[in-house]
């Protein structure tokens, strides 16, 4: 720094105006950046990360930003008769990090089914089995005896030759494991339906802040992987469909020439076509006739690939434009038991979501090049894929539908650390879940469907673990403390943000975020910073009573005076959260007037305000309406003066 002024000294007079404009530009961007350092708690970790220059206090990725990379080209095969898999891989791993890896971590999620795996609930003496078997394992030229690793859902393995900087490694893996009977995210469907999730080991995350990611999973917290490219080989029985993350690049090969046809004519139509009837696929017209049909799909920059095979789910198929300016589709297709009422609707509910998200909430383009929407149990988001579950009620199954979608922006369009911050995910779906509802249904129906389902149990249990702070990592908390944090409070806090800023600021910031870190690792002070940044304002103050507090959600009304045409409010914040909300004013002969408050009324004072609303009328009943915003003591919102 003591350069650069002496650098400005030598400058001629002429310059003097410039350097001027230079100097306070320097001073205003150091005290914002002060500002931002001081007043966010940060953990040490990520200080450190700020001073490698790995992340800013701005939002965006330091200079020295990196991340690992693998590309995956895998072969399984699925053994219908054993409802196991096998499969043989190799990953082009590429340490971009400055460290020299002396172990590498291989994460194996469906060993969870192991005994003595750590879970985090129930199970049952179905959901257990011998879990991952691998047969070889070489990195380079080094063969590992595979006897001495224990393999669970997450395996350090001490190198043999290490990995420096900046270097590719070659690895091969054979393996092979049994389809659980009794589980949700992946497993058998029925006895000829399984869906293949996570179906083959994968190099763990090593990251900028925390190195080698090794918490394992426990069938709560959710997932976090690399950006990999992948290229997918699924060999099944003849009759056996097959669908898949990522573009499939041999539909001649295995389905029969009217079958191909009806899907790539799917790929431009906005009519949702069937593909493979009922009828159909008991009379096994739709793959080639082979014994054996091996299945190959590609999709590269994403973080993670899964796929699904049955011999009698029916299969629709459209499309929808994603993306007006260069009038990109997206293929929509659902694959289901024919008795399953609610998806025959989901191909025609997909082409609303994708579009809704693609141009409204979040109003970024859909990423992918297809979604394929299957009838499991885990009503769970992958790349490309959803699972979900049938239910009777079509409305519900809509909006799961459109949350689960949502996870396309978080996690696979921006690579979260669900594990450790699922708020920076399940928030963010349970936020856009509510505003496509709206559109749908309308906002009483919405509205009444959010509170119900995602913020009701919440705020009305006063119990400790309800309230803690939403920054807390999610392996920390558990039960209502995890599910609040993760999905209600967090969504809670996107939704105050919007109305703080309003649509058109709130999503300039946003974009700014979403386009930071695109294909990246964003972790929540990168949001808080992008946030403040694409918005122009320090919202530290924000983002410190909603995500490093304990606050929760209860206003209350603590004097009303009239007096020269106007109505004064005092309102104490007896819970602490920022939250918009209304003013409603009911005059002695029936009249209403509303008056809306921002967030930002919070500002200067979080413990109680005092606002005024222009009124000459006698009043009968003063009320506040928090809509959304639940109250936890709703009888002293209302007086009747």
């Amino acid at each position: 720094m003591p350069h650069f002024f002496r650098h400005l000294r030598k400058l001629t007079t002429n310059n003097k105006q410039m350097i001027k404009k230079l100097s306070v530009a320097l001073i205003v961007l150091i005290a914002v950046q002060n500002v931002y350092a001081q007043n966010l708690y940060m953990p040490r970790n990520i200080k450190k990360a700020v001073q490698k220059g790995t992340r800013t206090l701005t939002g965006e990725p330091g200079k020295n930003y990196w991340q690992n990379k693998g590309v995956y080209n895998i072969e399984e095969t699925v053994h219908a008769d054993t409802r196991s898999v096998s499969g043989k891989e190799t990953i082009a791993y590429s340490n971009n990090s400055p460290d020299t890896l002396k172990t590498i971590a291989i994460r194996f999620v469906n060993n969870l089914h192991k005994p003595g795996a750590p879970r985090s609930g129930f199970y049952s003496e179905d959901f257990l089995d011998s879990g991952l078997h691998i047969s070889s394992f070489k990195i380079d030229n080094d063969t590992y005896n595979i006897n001495s690793i224990s393999w669970s859902t997450i395996n350090p393995v001490k190198l043999t030759t290490l990995i420096p900087p900046h270097s590719i490694v070659t690895i091969n893996i054979e393996w092979d494991y049994p389809l659980s009977k009794q589980s949700g995210r992946e497993g058998q469907i029925d006895s000829t339906t399984f869906y293949c999730a996570y179906s083959y080991p994968r190099v763990s995350v090593y990251d900028d802040y925390n190195g080698w990611d090794m918490l394992p999973h426990s069938d709560r917290q959710e997932f976090y992987n690399d950006f990999n490219d992948y290229t997918l080989s699924v060999t099944a029985p003849k009759n056996f469909v097959v669908w898949a993350t990522g573009d499939l690049l041999n539909p001649g090969d295995v389905l029969q020439p009217e079958i191909a046809q009806r899907l790539k004519t799917s790929y431009t139509s906005d009519d949702v076509l069937h593909i493979a009837t009922f009828n159909e696929m008991q009379q096994h017209n739709i793959t080639q006739q082979n014994d054996w049909n091996t299945w190959k799909f590609k999709a590269e920059n994403i973080s993670d690939i899964c796929y699904a095979v049955s011999d009698h789910y029916v299969w629709d198929a459209a499309s929808v434009v994603v993306d007006a300016k260069t009038n990109r589709r997206a293929s929509v297709q659902a694959a289901y038991n024919d008795t399953a009422e609610d998806f025959h609707s989901y191909t025609k509910w997909s082409q609303h979501s994708l579009s809704y998200f693609s141009t409204q909430w979040p109003g970024v383009p859909y990423p992918f090049s297809k979604i394929t929407s299957f009838q499991g149990y885990a009503d769970m988001e992958y790349p490309m894929m959803i699972n979900n579950s049938t239910t009777k009620n079509l409305m519900f199954a809509q909006m799961v539908e459109d949350h689960e979608i949502a996870h396309t922006y978080f996690p696979f369009y921006m690579g979260i650390n669900e594990t450790r911050y699922a708020y920076m995910d399940e928030g963010w779906a349970t936020t856009w879940e509510y505003l496509a509802g709206i559109n749908e249904v309308g906002k009483a129906t919405a509205d009444s469907v959010y509170k119900n389902f995602r913020i009701r149990r919440y705020i009305n249990d006063a119990s400790t673990e309800e309230d803690q702070p939403i920054i807390t990592m999610s392996t920390q908390v558990s039960g209502a403390g995890y599910g609040n944090n993760s999905y209600g409070k967090a969504s809670l806090s996107y939704l105050a943000v919007k109305d703080l800023l309003g649509d058109g600021l709130f999503k300039k910031a946003l974009h700014h975020y979403m386009d930071n870190w695109n294909g990246k690792h964003p972790i929540p002070w990168d949001y808080f910073y992008s946030m403040n940044t694409g918005s122009g304002q320090n919202l530290n103050w924000f983002w410190n009573n909603w995500f490093f507090t304990n606050n929760y959600i209860d206003l209350k009304i603590a004097n009303v005076q009239s007096k020269n045409n106007k109505t004064t409010i005092t309102i104490d914040n007896v819970g602490g959260f920022a939250i918009p909300f209304d003013v409603v004013l009911t005059t002695k002969d029936g009249k209403q007037k509303t008056q809306h408050f921002t967030p930002s009324v919070w500002k200067a004072n979080q413990k109680q305000i005092t606002v005024s609303i222009d009124n000459k009328d006698a009043l009968d009943t003063v009320k506040l309406d928090g809509g959304v915003f639940m109250d936890a003591t709703p009888d002293d919102n209302s007086l009747k003066l």
